[in-house]
């Protein structure tokens, strides 16, 4: 599929314009939103569903070809904070706490960055390996742990790193993830079997909401643009490219798909809204929410979910294929 055609499958895509949809909704005022009972159990759908699919997967896929992928998402996991707050630190000269709880942001992952990059592999015929929700997993922690520990390498700070680590790791979005996971892992195919058609015939449909609901809640950032400056936009868009590019060039040697590479990518350039901004405010309350959530919803999110995603599949292609 050329390159034009891949933005277009993407664009047209009914995941995006239920995205489009809530921005215009938030932008004329309507007074359109997800009761937020629908909200919540749309997401502990989606992630259950990942982690459930990834697990049965998983449960047939050889120790010796997910062993490289997932070291290499750890090792990513562990890289991009610390690119993210050097870069903060010295090109953007944010101070140490706004920096580490941006970085913190932008080394973790979003699930449905994710998730809308597998969709789009799946609609253009080139789905990534089963076992990605797994990886999803691995690169949920690292990132916000590492970010959390540099800034607390400076003493008499408020806030518990140990506090914000249970918040993290009890949080819902890994619980469900990885117990998923486990839960496919020990059913495998035939014990998923009597529950697929919940968890994979109304898969689309609600992400196709829950979409409808972030398109809403990104726009409602977009007036805070013009706090965070220049360089914080640039910031949201260029990095997370690097960080796509690096991770589909070190997935070249692990062995993944074209597909599974253009996925890897996402993740690693994808910025959490969940798990990261629920560690921040508890380890780092003094750091500036308009800074790392506009980031993260208002730039990064809409980039990856519109072109973001069919640029890391044309690299991958040109990169791998």
């Amino acid at each position: 599929m050329e390159n034009f055609d891949i933005l277009v499958a993407n664009l047209l895509s009914p995941v995006i314009l239920a995205f489009v949809l809530g921005v215009v909704a938030a932008l004329v005022r309507s007074d359109l939103k997800l009761p937020s009972a629908l909200y919540s159990g749309l997401s502990i759908y989606l992630l259950l569903a990942i982690g459930l699919k990834g697990g049965v997967e998983l449960s047939r896929t050889p120790f010796s070809v997910f062993a490289g992928p997932a070291v290499l998402t750890l090792f990513l996991g562990v890289l991009t904070p610390i690119t993210s707050y050097a870069v903060l630190r010295k090109v953007g000269n944010l101070d140490r706490v706004n920096s580490a709880a941006i970085a913190a942001h932008y080394g973790s992952v979003s699930a449905v960055t994710f998730i809308v990059a597998v969709t789009f592999g799946t609609m253009i015929g080139v789905e990534p390996e089963g076992f990605m929700p797994a990886l999803v997993a691995i690169l949920e922690v690292p990132a916000i742990v590492v970010a959390l520990m540099i800034a607390f390498m400076k003493e008499g700070r408020a806030g518990s790193w140990q506090d914000s680590l249970h918040e993290v790791l009890a949080g819902r979005s890994v619980i469900l993830l990885v117990g998923g996971l486990l839960i496919g892992l020990l059913v495998g195919p035939e014990g998923f079997q009597p529950v697929e058609p919940f968890f994979k015939g109304g898969f689309q449909g609600a992400l196709t909401l829950f979409l409808l609901e972030m398109g809403i809640v990104a726009a409602s950032r977009l007036r805070d643009l013009r706090q965070v400056g220049f360089f914080l936009i640039a910031f949201g868009i260029v990095m997370p490219i690097l960080h796509g590019v690096l991770a589909i060039w070190l997935a070249s040697y692990t062995g993944l798909s074209v597909s599974g590479a253009a996925v890897l990518a996402a993740m690693v350039s994808s910025a959490s809204y969940i798990a990261a901004p629920a560690a921040v405010r508890i380890a780092l309350p003094e750091a500036n929410p308009t800074y790392y959530l506009t980031a993260a919803l208002g730039i990064t999110f809409p980039f990856n979910v519109t072109l973001g995603i069919p640029l890391y599949y044309t690299l991958a292609e040109y990169l791998i294929g």
